[in-house]
């Protein structure tokens, strides 16, 4: 029995009260432009820029994988880019997505969904562009976010 909800729709919409994280994994080589987090930036400006710059910045930084970078876009809506995958394309090391690294994330955002109150909001994270399989980011979901009593809603993108 999971404690995760299910819906149909798009999880940059989240229609619950009280503070939203909606959370997604990012590239560690500062690539954004496929992906959920297109429709991140048809929304809000802020995600994209603040990752860009954090990117950049990397030397100065902890931007690497297994980090998070919490970007609040509304006075309850806050967008968590979690660097969960290694690059961009399938190679001679698999397929990009990282689950140490999502897991650090996940342990991280358990943190600020609790200091905020909040719930958290995703796609199917990791298992996009990143190639990665559900049956393996579930369990970390449960794990970090779900045992800890903090609601998740994981958003299938309906047509």
């Amino acid at each position: 029995m999971s404690g995760i909800t299910y819906v149909r729709g798009d999880a940059t919409v989240p229609s619950v009260k009280g503070v939203k994280i909606i959370a997604h994994v990012c590239n560690d080589i500062g690539g954004w432009g496929k992906g959920f987090v297109l429709a991140i930036s048809r929304r809000w400006p802020e995600p994209e820029a603040a990752y860009r710059a954090w990117h950049r910045d990397r030397a100065a930084n902890d931007f690497a994988l297994g980090a998070v970078q919490f970007v609040q876009v509304e006075r309850y809506v806050w967008v968590a880019n979690m660097i969960g995958q290694r690059g961009t394309r399938t190679g001679s090391k698999g397929v990009p997505v990282r689950y140490e690294a999502i897991d650090t994330a996940l342990e991280t955002l358990a943190g600020k969904a609790g200091e905020l109150g909040g719930s958290v909001h995703m796609p199917r994270i990791g298992c996009g562009l990143a190639g990665g399989r559900w049956t393996r980011v579930e369990p970390l979901v449960e794990e970090r976010l779900v045992r800890r009593g903090i609601r998740v809603t994981v958003y299938d993108h309906g047509e």
